[in-house]
């Protein structure tokens, strides 16, 4: 065999080994159909049209106490929700930096409940905040600033070092969503309609030290700066979740930075907003307090309509027709999934269809 054709074999053969690498890559990587579902939040957002005039960054108390749709519907204001399972500040920061690649909002609100983590929390939560982030700066910092001690950053190139051992785990949707997942939210919101009224609900445990950590301050100053050089207006805000307990001690430390640096903060758990709103947490919560179900989140989001379009005298965008195209494919999806988990709730007392065997 004459030297040229033994490269040519051998870079025949490497171009074959990395070819199904990748193809076992993206079958044994989670697809987040059936359980899970949000570990497709962060990937959604590049199918979006990047036309937002409002930011939402945080954690689940964003992405499940915010309806985008009811903000366009009612107020028509295009809005979006870049958040994730237990997204830590650092991460919000960095999805906030990667959407502003993209688009320039006019306003961004960010949910401090992260500011009580100042460490690395768990593996499995930062694949779901990370992974589906497109490859950037952004990303190569936030995982960098994520990872737990156990983890690597080589596992976040290749997948399939992390998952390699997932053969005997693999399901259908592995294989029927391999080419790619269906939507399953609504400019970044997850719909849920079932109800779970707040009882008893535990009050916090005093603490040792209510202060929070440097790291969280940091990249609290981190994101106003970049909110102020890119010209948006940065709004905190506490969602209306009971639990986890958000304390006096914590509240005080949000006043203060926001007098200190002219910013907005509203925190939903006052009374007095929690009656603006008229956010009842016997029917809207399906959770017992942690998070808002779609009657809540309604709720919130009207509230928080007409406040930006008073406060930051925002546009209604309805009228223009390729918005209103774009908006109405999601408003069908949003009745139409509302509808299914109704009907569900009837028929099987769950959102959820019943599992076949």
């Amino acid at each position: 065999m004459t030297t040229k054709r033994i490269v040519l074999s051998g870079a025949a053969m490497l171009i074959s080994a990395i070819v199904l690498a990748a193809a076992a890559q993206r079958l044994l990587q989670p697809k987040y159909m059936s359980d899970v579902v949000e570990g497709n939040l962060i990937a959604d957002y590049y199918e979006s049209n990047y036309t937002h005039d409002v930011l939402f960054v945080g954690d689940c108390e964003v992405y499940e106490n915010v309806s985008p749709v009811r903000l366009w519907e009612q107020y028509g204001i295009p809005s979006y929700i870049r958040g994730s399972a237990q997204q830590l500040i650092w991460q919000s920061y960095y999805l906030l930096e990667d959407a502003l690649r993209y688009e320039t909002p006019k306003v961004v609100f960010f949910n401090v409940l992260s500011m009580k983590y100042d460490t690395p929390q768990n593996e499995a939560y930062n694949r779901m905040s990370l992974e589906g982030m497109k490859w950037s700066p952004s990303k190569v910092h936030a995982i960098q600033a994520s990872m737990t001690e156990e983890e690597n950053f080589a596992s976040y190139v290749f997948p399939i070092l992390r998952y390699h051992s997932r053969w005997s785990e693999l399901t259908a949707d592995d294989f029927r969503y391999y080419f790619g997942v269906e939507p399953n939210f609504f400019s970044g919101y997850y719909l849920r309609a079932d109800v779970k009224s707040a009882e008893n609900v535990p009050t916090g445990r005093p603490l040792e030290d209510y202060g929070f950590g440097d790291v969280c301050w940091e990249y609290l100053d981190k994101m106003r700066m970049l909110c102020e050089e890119k010209g948006v207006k940065l709004v905190l805000m506490k969602a209306p979740s009971l639990y986890p307990y958000w304390y006096d001690e914590w509240n005080e430390q949000i006043v203060a930075y926001a007098e200190q640096h002219g910013l907005v903060y509203i925190n939903f758990l006052e009374e007095k907003l929690l009656a603006q709103t008229g956010i009842d947490f016997a029917t809207d919560t399906y959770d017992a307090g942690l998070h808002l179900n779609v009657y809540g989140a309604e709720k919130l989001s009207d509230w928080l309509g007409a406040y930006m379009q008073e406060q930051y005298a925002l546009s209604d965008r309805r009228g223009d027709a390729a918005l209103d195209a774009y908006w109405a494919e999601i408003a069908e999806r949003y009745d139409a999934e509302l509808a299914r988990q109704l009907q569900n709730l009837e028929q099987y007392g769950s959102i959820h269809e019943p599992e076949t065997t």
